[in-house]
């Protein structure tokens, strides 16, 4: 993002020291101005990685980190660099990763201590992330086997909303988006399936990138559902997570669902692209009118933009949602974690369990059904993107607290993903972004959603939206981090 655009995000309190950003007690920084000042000199790769883990002493969250990689180790990492890495895209730039994406040295758990092993090598993706000059800091936590929107369902603490202690910091890619919203790290990998990758986006007022399937490969991620599941990426701005991606997509032929799918670029000015929205009958806000009036003011700020706007059926997206969670892809999630459930279920954290475990009995007739309605489905909405150029929705429908979680755990956890669940079935690509941060550090996101392989349109549309906002991104002022998160 330009440097006018970065000064709509820090404005001049913000103080300046050694290329890091403060603001208050809590480091925010770009991945653009940590590179640029490992370039021009201005801080080192090792003193960066250094600031890092002081950041990671200061927050003192419990819940956010699996597995945190030896300070010295990734200082020496970050000092052994050479000087052709300083013009690769990631130099020195600290990175956390879900704990379901394997990195070599630390143990892979998806939050699951019964199920750890130590990967040999690392992910694909981590791969090309250390390539790039980025330093693995850490494994965070994580919705147990990336089951679940909300972020509580873990054997560990539970991670902290940086936003606000009381807030969900949402799911399943918990640890990632708290990392970036606190300061931790610029730039933090996640997966998604359901939404994983989107919903703890607006939760922690980041960015949640979530790439069309088998542009970033997946080799290496303990799976949930394999045909579905992606890696995503957060950040705190949509230039950032783009350049991630740019770093790490590509085809792997060492993963049976990797494809050649064209990357593309930013446009500067996506103005004046038919956004589809659905019909206002069809909004679910689930009461919050809070919710609903942020979306309908996101909707008149992409119209200032220049975009026009166009309300659509959103049924076939509503039924197809369903199908993620009532269908033959819930045996998928029960394949991935059949030696558990099977051998030790008390290892399985009993919420995860209970919506695992009826995947082992379905069979190949309920599967074909769906699969029948799926291309069904399918084609209604390749119609209705016929008409536009991509789809506008609100990221979550409203914001929930921890105890509200814990008090009805399935029915809202299901409702969070009103506006998520569809997307991978029906092949999208996604940007989400915050589009509005109240008084009371309540957050709203909205999700750019895109057929498969364009991804650089929806990045496009959010990254303008993004600047205009003139929000700040993660958690930018000092919050409560001590509070107790179940409390109301």
């Amino acid at each position: 993002m330009h440097a006018e655009s970065h000064r709509r995000y820090f404005d001049t309190q913000v103080r300046h020291a050694n290329g890091v950003i403060e603001i208050g007690k809590t480091f925010m920084v770009t991945i653009a101005e940590i590179v640029a000042a490992h370039r021009n000199g201005a801080t080192t790769p090792a003193q960066t990685i250094q600031r890092c883990y002081e950041r990671i002493r200061a927050l003192a969250d419990p819940g956010l980190f699996i597995s945190l990689r030896d300070e010295g180790s990734a200082v020496a990492e970050a000092e052994a660099l050479s000087v052709e890495k300083l013009g690769a895209p990631l130099c020195g730039v600290p990175v956390a990763v879900k704990d379901n994406i394997d990195v070599a040295g630390l143990p892979t758990t998806a939050a699951c201590p019964a199920f750890a092993y130590s990967p040999s090598a690392d992910a694909t993706v981590v791969v090309k992330l250390k390539a790039a000059g980025a330093i693995v800091v850490g494994k965070t936590n994580l919705d147990q086997f990336a089951t679940g929107l909300v972020g509580t369902r873990t054997p560990y603490p539970v991670p902290r909303n940086p936003l606000r202690a009381d807030l969900i910091p949402g799911g399943s890619s918990s640890g990632s988006a708290v990392a970036v919203a606190a300061g931790i790290a610029p730039v933090a990998l996640g997966t998604d399936t359901a939404g994983s990758g989107r919903i703890p986006a607006m939760y922690n007022n980041v960015v949640g990138l979530k790439p069309s399937l088998g542009l970033v490969s997946t080799k290496g991620v303990v799976p949930a559902c394999r045909s579905l599941d992606c890696i995503s990426i957060f950040a705190l701005t949509v230039d950032d997570a783009w350049t991630t991606l740019s770093v790490v997509a590509g085809y792997d032929s060492a993963d049976a669902y990797s494809q050649a799918r064209p990357l593309g670029a930013l446009a500067r000015s996506p103005s004046n692209r038919r956004l589809g929205v659905p019909r206002a009958a069809q909004r679910v806000f689930f009461g919050d009118e809070r919710a609903a009036a942020d979306f309908d003011e996101a909707l008149a700020r992409l119209a200032r933009l220049g975009h026009s706007i166009a309300e659509i059926d959103m049924v076939p997206f509503y039924e197809t949602a369903r199908l993620l969670y009532e269908g033959p892809w819930l045996a998928e999630r029960y394949i991935a974690v059949r030696r558990i459930i099977e051998s030790e279920p008390a290892a399985l954290h009993p919420i995860t369990a209970g919506i695992i475990a009826p995947g082992g009995a379905l069979g190949a007739t309920e599967a074909f059904e769906a699969f029948y309605r799926l291309e069904v489905l399918r084609k209604l909405v390749a119609e209705t993107f016929a008409q536009i150029d991509a789809l506008v929705c609100p990221t979550a429908p409203t914001a929930y607290t921890t105890r509200q979680i814990l008090n009805h755990p399935i029915e809202l956890n299901s409702r969070l993903g009103t506006y998520t669940n569809f997307v991978n079935l029906l092949d999208l690509c996604g940007m989400a972004v915050p589009a509005a941060l109240h008084a009371d550090a309540t957050p709203f996101g909205i999700t750019i959603l895109a057929p498969a392989g364009a991804d650089a349109l929806a990045a496009s549309i959010a990254r303008e939206f993004q600047a205009d906002t003139g929000l700040r991104p993660g958690a930018s002022t000092k919050v409560d981090v001590k509070s107790e998160c179940v409390a109301d």
